[in-house]
């Protein structure tokens, strides 16, 4: 595990009942996120492969939601406390430690991954990896969604997120760097959050190429 990585487990281990207390009901304000991810879940459903991961799962509320959308959902997680706090809070679902480099899961054994701003702590150099890892585990025409924050410029932007240092990113670039991960993104949503860090929230979804690969090259 990476110096950046201990850190972010670390800090995410220290906040957990606040973070659970602040985002169990996030969704029920954020009609944008809500949508996406119920697109996503009726999406995924049409594969034929219901299974799904919402990796970085935090309190587990999202795989819930994923649940109840008809997905054979489970949740994976950096931090071990999130992990005891979602398997407390829905007894009924599967949650395991995890990180995302490295899923404990099989090559193409998944209809959809979810991953709601949980790339957004991964350096920038570190996120082609953690992309291809996305897709290993996704059955052809499996889908991705993944949310994260949005700048206008043309490169990344660390920022002091209130639990550990993050990233926000060009929309285009991080789509292209899906391509290269083999996956096509399809449908985006970028929609400006009020936020007083200034960025936008984007939402892109993309689905495994049945070739394995686009041959795109990241700009």
């Amino acid at each position: 595990m990476t110096e950046h990585q201990e850190q972010t487990r670390a800090a995410y281990d220290g906040v957990v009942e606040l973070y659970a207390s602040m985002f169990a009901d996030r969704l029920e304000t954020q009609p944008f996120s809500r949508n996406m991810i119920g697109t996503f879940a009726e999406l995924v459903r049409g594969t034929g492969n219901p299974r799904a991961a919402d990796v970085g799962c935090g309190p587990g509320h999202l795989t819930a939601m994923l649940h109840e959308r008809g997905l054979d959902a489970f949740g994976l997680d950096l931090s071990p406390a999130m992990v005891d706090h979602a398997r407390r809070a829905h007894p009924a679902l599967r949650f395991d430690e995890a990180r995302m480099e490295a899923l404990p899961v099989g090559d193409g054994a998944l209809g959809g991954v979810l991953a709601h701003y949980s790339m957004i702590h991964t350096p920038p150099a570190e996120l082609p990896a953690l992309l291809a890892e996305q897709a290993r585990v996704l059955a052809p025409q499996g889908l991705l969604l993944a949310s994260f924050f949005a700048t206008d410029g043309p490169e990344p932007v660390r920022f002091d997120h209130k639990v550990a240092p993050a990233y926000s990113w060009p929309v285009d670039r991080f789509a292209a760097l899906m391509a290269v991960a083999g996956l096509v993104p399809f449908a985006r949503l970028v929609h400006d959050p009020a936020s007083e860090r200034g960025f936008l929230d984007a939402h892109v979804l993309a689905r495994l190429d049945r070739t394995g690969g686009s041959g795109q090259s990241a700009p």
